[in-house]
């Protein structure tokens, strides 16, 4: 809802606040199915509608490659959808797979894929399909390497209300098929780990309770393909101590290229007392050369219990000192003075 200055239309928006936000496009699209509806590549005759869990497809500069896109509504009800093409992206912390919303504008294959005219709304029969042909029209001055978006459905239909604070915004849903197409030519795979990060909690009795830690990290793909990284984490303390060994783990991760995401490590059991290096190694099946890694060093010291000794230590010494100034040596009591004039 926007904002004005005159009265009158602020008087408009404060009449038709709980109507606000129900024409407003969802969120994000993150699966291909939600139980009610889904979106699949149309299947063969006679195949499971599963039969192809994403689009791929390739094809050179200027060319166009044609297919179709399944709807498939599982509810008691006639659903209406908006139908569109959009863009992918990684949500920048966890790398969730995600489509561009309705108002965002693709810029890459987005832009491609090209659906018929009278399918911008589409409505699906109860316990009924509807399929839709489209279009990849590869432009001639696209780069090669991969191009990854999707084809989402937008329920029409507000399903719920939620409070974003003093305005109503209406809830809808949507779901989205991924599309992968590939344009021929060099492959340049790059991988980063960078903004190596360690937060680490002191117990306030140490060695008594654990140090519970989080290591963040930023992985950027910097190539033009799809990376599937895997990730290890190591950590050694004074004199090449190994204080933590994790071996590379999947991070089931699909980073699309230029795109950079945020990942947490938890560590419950980190140093409480000693000078730590952390390293964070990433790996690529599919590109062995590809190895980087990033690294990031802290002294763990007990803090709280630290800052607890020394209080009492201050303490100590002030009472000490209070102490020794309230005492009075013998050596430091004047004499008795005598006559400093003689008498005649």
């Amino acid at each position: 809802m926007r904002r004005t200055r005159t009265s009158l239309y602020g008087l408009l928006v404060g009449l038709l606040l709980p109507l606000a936000g129900l024409f407003t496009p969802a969120g994000t699209a993150y699966a291909a199915e939600n139980g009610t509806w889904g979106v699949f590549p149309t299947p063969p005759a006679g195949a499971a509608m599963t039969d192809r869990a994403y689009f791929f497809h390739q094809g050179a500069a200027g060319s166009s490659v044609s297919d179709s896109v399944t709807i498939l509504n599982s509810s008691a009800k006639d659903l209406t959808f908006q139908v569109f093409a959009t863009d992918a992206m990684n949500t920048p912390s966890g790398g969730a797979f995600a489509l561009l919303p309705a108002e965002t504008k693709p810029k890459d294959v987005g832009t491609w894929l090209k659906l018929p005219p009278d399918t911008a709304t589409v409505t699906v029969p109860a316990k009924g399909r509807k399929d839709i042909p489209f279009t990849v029209k590869v432009p001639e001055d696209a780069t090669p390497g991969d191009h990854v978006g999707g084809i989402v459905a937008l329920n029409t239909e507000v399903e719920g209300i939620q409070q974003e604070g003093k305005v109503q915004v209406g809830v809808k849903r949507s779901v989205g098929a991924r599309l992968y197409f590939r344009v021929p030519g060099p492959l340049t795979p790059g991988l980063s780990v960078e903004d190596v990060r360690v937060h680490r909690d002191a117990p306030l009795l140490p060695w008594v309770h654990q140090a519970p830690a989080t290591i963040t990290y930023t992985l950027v793909n910097r190539g033009n393909v799809v990376i599937e990284p895997k990730v290890a984490v190591s950590a050694e303390g004074l004199f090449g101590r190994d204080v933590l060994s994790r071996p590379a783990r999947d991070q089931k991760l699909t980073l699309l290229p230029g795109q950079r995401v945020t990942m947490t490590e938890q560590w419950a059991d980190s140093p409480q007392l000693d000078w730590v290096t952390v390293q964070v190694k990433a790996v690529a099946t599919a590109y062995p050369d590809l190895n980087p890694t990033g690294g990031a060093e802290f002294i763990a010291v007990p803090w709280p219990a630290a800052g607890t000794l020394f209080v009492l230590l201050g303490a100590g010494i002030a009472a000490w000192v209070l102490r020794r100034r309230g005492r009075r040596p013998d050596s430091e009591v004047p004499e008795r003075a005598g006559d400093l004039a003689e008498t005649r």
